[in-house]
């Protein structure tokens, strides 16, 4: 049985609000340490798993909780923050507004260097996976940090 090394109740919140709290909860914690996420709110599940894989984080098990909810022991992975030499918070462009400043901005850097692309354009999506294969660019990861916000890590070639 795995033990947690700090509990977080989150029952009666909505979601993203279990999520967000687990977030905050597990930067402060060290890799291997264990979450124990409690949480009532039926999307916390595909949230949860969805955000795990994204962060190197496990869910090790869940399991109903005595007093009600579900409860999730999440353990804190090694990580792989990606770091970015540049960041353009483009949101509120339209496309292909995002990708002509990204590569503007690519073309001024150096072969290796990565590109943090902040966006809200729903067609980015689409199109961010070809334009880099395109231009020789390589999509290392993207992470939907909101609703409808995603980054893009991008390292030139």
């Amino acid at each position: 049985m795995e033990m947690a090394n700090i509990v977080l109740d989150m029952k009666g919140l909505s979601c993203p609000r279990p999520l967000i709290g687990a977030k905050r909860i597990m930067d402060e914690l060290a890799a291997g340490q264990v979450l124990l996420l409690v949480s009532d709110c039926p999307g916390t599940p595909d949230d949860l798993h969805v955000w795990a894989r994204q962060t190197g984080n496990q869910i090790l098990r869940s399991e109903k909780m005595p007093e009600g909810g579900t409860g999730y022991y999440v353990q804190k992975g090694q990580g792989h923050v990606l770091n970015a030499n540049v960041t353009l918070d483009i949101r509120g462009a339209v496309c292909p507004g995002p990708i002509i400043e990204a590569k503007k901005l690519l073309n001024g850097m150096q072969t290796g260097e990565v590109l943090k692309l902040v966006s809200d354009c729903p067609g980015v999506m689409n199109d961010i996976d070809s334009w880099a294969s395109a231009t020789g660019m390589t999509l290392l990861e993207t992470i939907e940090s909101g609703a409808g916000i995603h980054e893009f890590y991008i390292r030139k070639g």
